[in-house]
């Protein structure tokens, strides 16, 4: 709990850390880059759900989901503020660093929370009200207090909170949650797994110094070289399936093979370890998931014009 302590300590004038919290101080609570990606595969999802929505409906729902997301990652790092003090790629948030008091993050992550659910509920539908509760729950409890300091499977299990978006959206459009929205919900899911170890690989003492039992402290490097390679390998599968079912075309099946190829060449070279590889996998697959994400939405949208 050192690390709590040195966030609220005060400053040279005086002041806790709570009270010299700044506007981009709360901006860095909601994890923009991870929001970023919430907000883009919610607003795939509600793109390539059936039938048309109102623009300001559709904006509302965007809007709600992302501050849910947001409220995720204020309550995150609320909880592992203690460890994220020791973690180099983490020492300079809000919390850790002493701009902020943890109760403040946690006030400020309820709030989001709360409101989010209950204001997506009232404006669009209840289901994706349920669903985005459900993600917030997940994240919050499940990963982030549950599963991240007790397992190496936290990123398995904790990625479906990462891979509801698109549902939300999904049901945000149409009220339901159908088969097609929880295929874009599988990739995603599998897409995590080998996303995240291909980092951890590289920054595996961050990891070792807080206890954290990532795959490659707790399996070694070997298995979890040959985790990255399987989940790859699904990924690259499941990616192909909104095409084969019918609610994508063929430019994307075109590109989702293309790239699912590529992704697979690279956790094959994570495999064999070759040098740098895994920053070079962890680096493509983000480009991986959004652009096949961008060519299922850049589709729908080319398609409803053309109508």
């Amino acid at each position: 709990m050192t690390a709590l302590k040195q966030a609220n300590r005060p400053s040279a004038s005086g002041e806790t850390g709570a009270r010299e919290a700044e506007a981009h101080d709360f901006f860095a609570l909601l994890k923009p880059r991870v929001m970023s990606l919430v907000i883009f595969t919610a607003f795939v999802g509600l793109i390539a759900a059936p039938g048309t929505m109102n623009p300001v409906l559709a904006a509302t729902a965007i809007l709600l989901i992302a501050i849910g997301a947001g409220a995720s990652g204020a309550l995150n790092m609320w909880y592992d503020a203690d460890i994220d003090a020791i973690m180099d790629r983490t020492a300079g948030r809000p919390i850790p660093a002493g701009r902020m008091g943890p109760e403040t993050a946690l006030g400020f992550g309820m709030v989001l929370s709360v409101a989010s659910v209950v204001l997506l509920g009232l404006a669009v539908n209840i289901t994706s009200a349920v669903l985005l509760a459900l993600t917030i729950f997940f994240y919050v409890v499940v990963y982030t207090m549950w599963l991240k300091r007790r397992t190496p499977q936290n990123i398995v299990i904790g990625g479906a909170a990462g891979a509801f978006p698109p549902v939300i959206g999904w049901a945000a459009a149409t009220d339901t949650v159908s088969l097609e929205s929880l295929v874009l919900f599988g990739i995603i899911f599998l897409w995590t797994p080998a996303h995240f170890w291909a980092l951890s690989l590289f920054i595996s003492k961050d990891y070792a110094r807080v206890g954290v039992p990532m795959l490659p402290l707790v399996a070694g490097e070997d298995e979890t070289r040959r985790q990255i390679l399987l989940y790859a390998l699904l990924t690259a599968a499941i990616a192909v399936a909104p095409w084969g079912m019918g609610f994508a075309g063929a430019v994307y099946g075109a590109v989702s093979i293309l790239f699912g190829l590529v992704l697979v060449a690279l956790a094959v070279q994570v495999w064999r370890k070759v040098e740098k590889a895994d920053r070079k996998l962890f680096a493509f697959s983000i480009l991986y998931l959004f652009t096949i994400f961008a060519v299922l939405a850049g589709e729908k949208i080319v398609s409803r014009m053309l109508a």
